[in-house]
């Protein structure tokens, strides 16, 4: 049997809003101690990974939020609790930052190594990254790989699916000093590939 609502109530008066988008984001409540430094700056193995946030105007955004995740150079995933608090020494695999008024974001963190796939073969290497930015109806998933590894990022499962601007759109550039550098473009010509969980 199936309740129905009483006569009295008659026909709706308010009209549904929009639900509303990610940010804009406020330092309180989202900052802890040395967010950003995922390795210990400076500590063996440590590399900066820096780049630039896009509207898809090719304007930098300056209040996104980007959170990253990824596996240590020997291919071990931190599994331990307590990824927000920071040791100056053990390598957490999570971190998280806020743009800066150019668009700009960086961590400290470490190269990672390939982490074994379901079928058991290594998987090219990469750190899973999500950007939160006002406009946005929900926050965004995609991947940055690392350039080097080309026979595993070839047969890597998820980059096969992608043309080769995707591709591209995915994979860091090395910088002179051994960093990496990757823009985030949130829609346009250079959009980066985003994930979708369905």
């Amino acid at each position: 049997m199936t309740a129905s609502a009483p006569a009295s109530w008659g026909e709706p008066t308010h009209v549904p809003t929009g639900g509303q988008t990610v940010g804009p984001f406020f330092r309180f409540g989202v900052e802890f101690e040395r967010m950003n430094e995922v390795a210990f700056p400076h500590s063996p193995g440590a590399i900066v990974l820096t780049g630039t946030v896009y509207d898809g105007e090719g304007a930098p955004i300056p209040d996104a939020i980007i959170e990253i995740f990824g596996a240590d150079t020997d291919g071990s995933v931190p599994d331990a609790r307590g990824s927000l608090r920071r040791d100056g020494f053990t390598f957490t695999g999570f971190g998280r930052t806020m743009t800066e008024d150019d668009g700009r974001y960086h961590f400290w963190t470490r190269n990672p190594g390939p982490t074994p796939g379901p079928d058991g073969r290594p998987r090219a290497p990469f750190i899973a990254a999500v950007v939160f930015a006002r406009g946005l109806p929900d926050k965004l998933h995609t991947r940055i790989y690392l350039p080097e590894d080309d026979e595993l990022r070839a047969s890597d499962p998820f980059l096969q699916g992608l043309t080769d601007a995707e591709r591209a759109s995915v994979t860091a550039e090395r910088t002179a000093d051994g960093y990496l550098r990757h823009d985030i473009h949130l829609q346009g010509e250079r959009e980066t590939a985003f994930i979708a969980f369905r």
